[in-house]
């Protein structure tokens, strides 16, 4: 019995389904918190310092950026549902998920706080740094299915 369910397991798609669903809800209530002044002032001493999002500020304001976010955020998980059916709007989907979890992790480097002073700095994680490096698990999670969908659009039958 229990050689059944491992070989049922073995061979299912379990893993790539709960990475996109994970991904999907971790888009959603991330991105609806953008919507709120409680995110957007959480998201000024980790933005302003960097060179990939301090530009955001001038251009749309502190709200206004963080609104942006939130857009963009909502827009990976919507792209990562639709991809559940359409594996091309997927790998899309999954390609800026891997590209947002790249960006957030140079946040790290970026945030002068990202290191614990009073511990000696690197490797004694900062308030920022430990609440950005699970965004390593992301980006592989995002990774694993950008490769999971490329693989299902190359092998899939070209229509002529």
């Amino acid at each position: 019995m229990h050689g059944c369910a491992l070989n049922r397991l073995c061979h299912s798609n379990i893993d790539v389904q709960l990475m996109r669903w994970t991904l999907v809800l971790i888009f959603a209530l991330f991105g609806y918190t953008k919507w709120f002044p409680y995110e957007a002032q959480s998201l000024i001493p980790l933005m302003s310092n960097s060179a990939l999002f301090s530009w955001l500020y001038p251009a749309f304001g502190v709200q206004g950026a963080s609104y942006a976010l939130g857009v963009a955020e909502w827009a990976i998980g919507l792209g990562l549902v639709v991809g559940a059916w359409m594996p091309r709007v997927s790998v899309v989907a999954a390609a800026a998920s891997v590209v947002t979890f790249l960006t957030t992790l140079t946040l790290i480097i970026s945030t002068p706080s990202g290191w614990e002073a009073s511990a000696g700095g690197f490797p004694a994680m900062g308030s920022a740094t430990s609440f950005l490096i699970k965004d390593a698990v992301l980006l592989a999670a995002s990774f694993s299915l950008f490769k999971h969908d490329l693989i299902a659009v190359r092998s899939a039958p070209t229509k002529q």
